[in-house]
């Protein structure tokens, strides 16, 4: 069985492993499939695919139907035991593909059926989307909660840092809820600046998701009383830049402004994310196809795969199709 992998920690590594194709009693207590002893680690952290087998006591779900798989693993803190492995505080965290566990670009993967989420046929064209939806859907659903130490918490004004998947997925999940959003591509200085911000802010709710940790302090200026940032970008390096401390931390203080940081998501955030991706065809039709911008057919063409996500140059989603 073909499977695009990585040596962990190794630049330039990305290579088509072989492995044996895996079996239903490979899920010792829903742990995943990785099995000890392996030096590389087969990547793809999201996915979606068709059941070929199940075994005789999984009654969720049958052969033929369609799902995607979870991510995050169960680590040992309270928050693993309680299905919430997004939140876990261990030191060390498994997920599939990122981890200690193998991912999806590979032909075939078994899994506990607690970790799969089926997927309605009709959404099984745009099905690939459902675990880049999940992290918007865990970052508004966290700010909406954070937000009933206010009692009455009626946002109108969102905004959407950053034009990429991530971006236009809150986007649409926001507008689902109702809201005015403004979304702003990253683009360099001046074009998200302080002028900006006045001409369309201030903000009640403010998704950032640019990868850019500099437009994180942008977005908190942008932010209006009792108001929430959601924190979504993985940062790297050690960039280093010059901002009014004394304001941004003033103005949280006395506006009763929060933020919050958000991964990954759990069982829970998928099965919302089915709900407004059916929404979403039926009040947006069409939409949410047209993110699908590139897709590699086969598990062989892997350098065009990376070529594609390393140079996108005007791509939203790219994506294997394996079979």
């Amino acid at each position: 069985m073909k499977a695009i992998s990585v040596f962990p920690g190794k630049p330039n590594s990305v290579h088509v492993a072989d492995l044996p194709k895996p079996s239903l009693d490979q899920v010792p207590d829903g742990r995943g499939v990785a099995p000890p002893g392996y030096d590389f680690l087969v990547i793809g952290h999201e996915g979606f695919g068709q059941v070929e087998a199940v075994g005789p006591n999984v009654t969720e779900v049958k052969p033929g139907d369609y799902v995607v798989a979870t991510v995050r693993r169960p680590g040992k803190s309270i928050y693993d035991l309680i299905g919430t492995n997004d939140m876990t505080t261990d030191d060390t965290y498994y997920e599939r593909g990122i981890n200690l566990r193998h991912g999806y670009l590979t032909e075939h993967y078994v899994d506990d059926v607690e970790f799969i989420v089926k997927v309605p046929k009709g959404l099984k064209h745009v099905g690939v989307l459902l675990e880049p939806t999940t992290v918007v859907e865990k970052g508004i659903h966290q700010a909406y909660e954070i937000q009933r130490r206010l009692k009455v918490w009626r946002p109108r004004k969102a905004a959407v840092m950053g034009a990429g998947t991530i971006g236009l997925l809150a986007t649409l999940v926001l507008r689902l809820k109702g809201l005015d959003v403004t979304t702003f591509g990253r683009t360099a200085k001046p074009y998200l600046n302080s002028d900006l911000i006045e001409q369309y802010g201030p903000f009640d709710l403010v998704f950032e998701g640019t990868g850019n940790s500099g437009v994180v302090f942008d977005s908190m200026q942008a932010l209006g009383k009792n108001g929430v940032l959601v924190l979504a970008s993985v940062t790297g390096g050690d960039k280093m830049i010059q901002i009014p401390a004394d304001r941004i931390n003033l103005e949280f203080v006395l506006g009763n402004k929060v933020m919050v940081g958000t991964v990954n998501a759990n069982r829970e955030y998928f099965e919302m994310g089915v709900g407004d991706m059916a929404q979403a065809e039926a009040e947006y039709p069409g939409w949410l196809s047209k993110l699908l911008t590139d897709p590699v057919k086969g598990l062989e063409n892997y350098s065009e795969l990376f070529k594609k996500l390393t140079s996108p140059n005007g791509a939203i989603k790219v994506f294997c199709e394996v079979a």
